[in-house]
């Protein structure tokens, strides 16, 4: 027991070590000329009846500025998020704290895969820059077996989850893409492989056409899984992510990856991918870190 606590107390300190190491400042180079850069992050929910403690209504106060920080860090020109929902209890999704946030502090950016909560899930939004992308179409669907119907529970009964998706046209590189944001269940490992599958019949269509496909998210699955497998079968590819990407709220890198970015390979990864570790305010502004890849879109042939 002395030495499993030794050991446990070795690490804390490098870890602690690690974290002060990247306390300022941010690990991301300049964009390259000409590139998409495109970020995912899980920023955690709000628990809009409870005052005070974690994940609390005070609490976001706390957290605010450091994810507006973070935020304005990743210079992305897309971000894919995930559980941006002010919870009461409910669907409800017309308060939404982190969402009205960033969107007030950062002009230059619009939410899509938004709409009327009672026709549109709202809580994975995707920001980007409006002097670049129109809107082609929007859309989503739950990780159900009635996937169509909005709120539909999972597969084995429990919360709702889903994919949200957006058609962009990319005005800069005059060409279109689809980007789909999504988030599978962390308890049950069924939920994750039927929600996977479910994904790849969803995106099959498209990639058989030759459209341009990215897919974001907090896969809660370490590159390498079946569910990348699956993935990859139908014809996309993940940027090679190192070290973690969930440290528990602390800074506390324990485990791979489970936040991910997969594309079609029409597109070109420009570098390796970055898992934003800084800690930009006394808080942590979630309890994941984002993930930012750059790519080079090429336009259509003629």
């Amino acid at each position: 027991m002395r030495g499993l606590v030794a050991c446990l107390t070795a690490f804390l300190l490098v870890s602690g070590c690690e974290n002060f190491r990247h306390s300022s400042g941010t690990s991301l180079q300049d964009k390259p000329a000409g590139s998409l850069r495109l970020a995912s992050f899980n920023v955690h929910y709000i628990l809009l009846n409870k005052k005070k403690g974690r994940w609390s209504r005070g609490d976001w106060e706390r957290r605010k500025q450091p994810m507006d920080a973070t935020f304005k860090a990743l210079d992305a020109d897309i971000v894919a998020f995930q559980e941006m929902e002010s919870f009461a209890g409910s669907d409800d999704d017309s308060e939404n704290l982190a969402r009205s946030w960033l969107l007030s502090n950062n002009p230059d950016y619009r939410a899509a895969a938004i709409g009327d909560w009672r026709i549109f899930p709202s809580t994975q939004p995707v920001f980007y820059r409006v002097d670049r992308f129109d809107i082609l179409d929007q859309g989503w669907f739950f990780f159900s077996d009635t996937p169509d119907i909005l709120y539909s529970r999972t597969f084995n009964g429990s919360y709702p989850a889903f994919a949200s998706w957006v058609h962009f046209r990319d005005r800069e590189a005059n060409s279109n893409f689809r980007l789909i944001n999504v988030h599978f269940d962390y308890a049950s490992r069924d939920n994750r492989r039927r929600s996977t599958d479910l994904v790849a019949r969803r995106l099959t269509p498209w990639i058989e056409i030759g459209e341009t496909v990215f897919l974001a998210g907090d896969l809660n699955a370490r590159l390498g899984s079946s569910l990348h497998e699956t993935l990859q079968s139908i014809g996309l590819a993940f940027v090679p992510v190192k070290g973690s990407t969930y440290h528990f709220d602390l800074g506390l890198n324990l485990f791979s990856a489970i936040d991910h970015i997969g594309h079609t390979t029409d597109v070109v990864p420009l570098g390796d991918p970055v898992v934003v570790r800084e800690k930009l305010g006394k808080t942590w502004p979630a309890d994941h870190y984002p993930l930012v890849a750059d790519f080079r879109l090429e336009p259509p042939s003629k």
